[in-house]
């Protein structure tokens, strides 16, 4: 089982039947949401051998596929994945059946295009965190966009199109830095291969302006502060699926790009610029938790509160190689392990808060949280599971929400007093935020006629929620599978961290 090109089946199963979806048109939609469900939940069923043939004891790719591509210019169709990438090519998966089941009765314009919208954009997202050559990397990269794109300037909300033109113009831009700076590394050293690229010995002024077009590129799809502006208007103008992919997978392809390109390529670059990025990362933490806390609009409230989640994950990058740079491997490896883990946590808890946004939203036609009070009344399986995902948010004790922000936040004690201090503010503001505001949607009496009205949860939207709710306690009562996969990746990356690549220096050969 495992001889199977199992990562190119991952990434074209889903595209290929999509573009058959398209095909046939939207004239069975039945038909359309079964075939989509099918090849969901067949791609994620691909992720088990891929999950069971994995060794966590090593850092190097495995499941490697190799086929020449553009021979002239040394760029080839490579794919291949280690214990930062498999987690979330597994996390997509899993999300795309939460998206194809949560949208099987909400999308009643196009179902069969809006289905295979998504099937096309799993395919190249996996595509981004299973391509081992730089070019190809770029092109799922780029890819991935159109899907979105069409997404929210199809089913999104009234004001779509200024939402999707600023997603496209932001991320395109940044993109195009990165570009640059492939087209440079594969010039100089004469391969587009990421690993050869980590190979390159280049001197600190040259690392720096590598390191920036990196930034640029991967601080706008995090999003970091202050290139975050255009998250809050895509999440509020895209349907609920839309909203779903945004958080839990799109935003975590900024902060893979970090840990694949910027701190193994540019590790001098990085720990000379480590102070830079924690302060950006700081005030993600701080500020956009502030923000959060006068939202009245619950679907931005949420999107403001995955900036300052994601903040945790770039500031225990930077934290950790500042660390390990001064000889503190233990504190640097529980770093980079809770980031990691706090991004693949987001991706649950995120996804479920958006959904239960999208379950009032069906209801009530929606988002404001002045419009809503004594939900529980009514939906009382619904308020339950809504406490559940606001507590994990708010980083409780138990669930996924509180494992990677602990990490960090140790692992910014050995740096710095006012870093953890800082940073583990935002349990306050993200309890703050979140129980407030299911506070005035849940509690107290009936608001008015329209929530007495309200029906609870049904089963498929039950299913959804348990599926989620077994994941978030999972992986909060028990996260030594996550962490053993990741592992000896992390361990690599901080060993090549140590190493300097600036021409002339004498190397061990970890990352060179």
């Amino acid at each position: 089982m495992t001889e199977l090109p199992l990562l190119s089946l991952l990434i074209w199963v889903p595209i290929i039947g999509a573009l058959l979806m398209l095909l046939m048109g939207d004239k069975n939609p039945r038909l359309s949401r079964a075939i989509a469900l099918i090849l969901s939940i067949g791609t994620l069923l691909l992720c088990i051998p891929l999950y069971m043939g994995f060794d966590g004891g090593t850092a190097d790719m495995q499941f490697v596929e190799f086929a020449s591509w553009i021979p002239a210019l040394n760029i080839n169709y490579s794919l291949g994945v280690d214990g930062f990438s498999m987690p979330l090519i597994i996390l997509t998966c899993f999300s795309m059946v939460i998206v194809i089941v949560a949208g099987w009765e909400v999308i009643q314009k196009r179902p069969g295009q809006y289905m295979a919208a998504f099937l096309i954009m799993e395919g190249l997202m996996i595509g981004v965190f299973a391509a081992l050559d730089s070019i190809l990397f770029y092109i799922f990269w780029e890819g991935m966009l159109i899907p979105m794109f069409l997404i929210i300037g199809i089913w999104g909300g009234p004001n779509r199109v200024y939402a999707t033109l600023k997603f496209f113009i932001y991320t395109f831009f940044g993109s195009v830095f990165m570009l640059i700076a492939l087209i440079y590394m594969g010039i100089v050293g004469d391969s587009f291969a990421i690993a050869d690229m980590h190979k390159l010995a280049m001197p600190l002024e040259t690392q720096t302006l590598i390191f920036f077009a990196f930034l640029i590129a991967f601080a706008v799809k995090v999003p970091m502060f202050p290139v975050h502006t255009w998250l809050p208007d895509a999440h509020v103008e895209a349907p609920t699926g839309g909203s779903v992919i945004l958080a839990a997978i799109m935003l975590k392809m900024g902060t893979y790009g970090f840990i694949r390109f910027s701190l193994p390529i540019t590790p001098d670059a990085a720990s000379e610029y480590a102070f830079f990025m924690i302060v950006l990362s700081l005030i993600a933490v701080v500020y956009i938790g502030l923000i959060a806390l006068v939202q009245e609009d619950m679907k931005k409230l949420i999107a403001y509160s995955s900036i300052a989640h994601m903040g945790f994950v770039t500031l225990g990058f930077f934290i950790a190689f500042g660390l390990v740079s001064k000889g503190h491997t233990t504190a640097a490896e529980l770093g980079m392990q809770g980031a990691l883990i706090q991004m693949i946590s987001h991706g649950f808890i995120s996804a479920a808060l958006f959904l239960c946004v999208g379950v009032l939203y069906e209801r009530l036609h929606s988002r404001n949280i002045s419009d809503y009070g004594g939900v529980a009344n009514t939906m009382p399986k619904f308020a339950a599971f809504f406490m559940l995902f606001s507590m994990a948010n708010s980083g409780l004790p138990g669930t996924s929400g509180f494992v990677g922000e602990f990490m960090v936040i140790m692992a910014a004690f050995q740096e710095s007093f006012w870093y953890a201090f800082l940073a583990s503010g935002t349990l306050i503001l993200g309890a703050a935020y979140s129980l407030w505001m299911y506070k005035r949607v849940i509690f107290g009496d009936v608001a008015n006629d329209k929530v007495a009205q309200l029906e609870d949860i049904n089963a498929r939207e039950t299913i959804i929620f348990i599926a989620l709710a077994l994941t978030v306690l999972g992986f909060g009562l028990y996260p030594a599978p996550l962490v053993n996969i990741m592992d000896a990746s992390v361990t690599n990356l901080l060993e090549c961290g140590i190493q300097s690549k600036l021409p002339g220096a004498v190397v061990s050969g970890v990352c060179s």
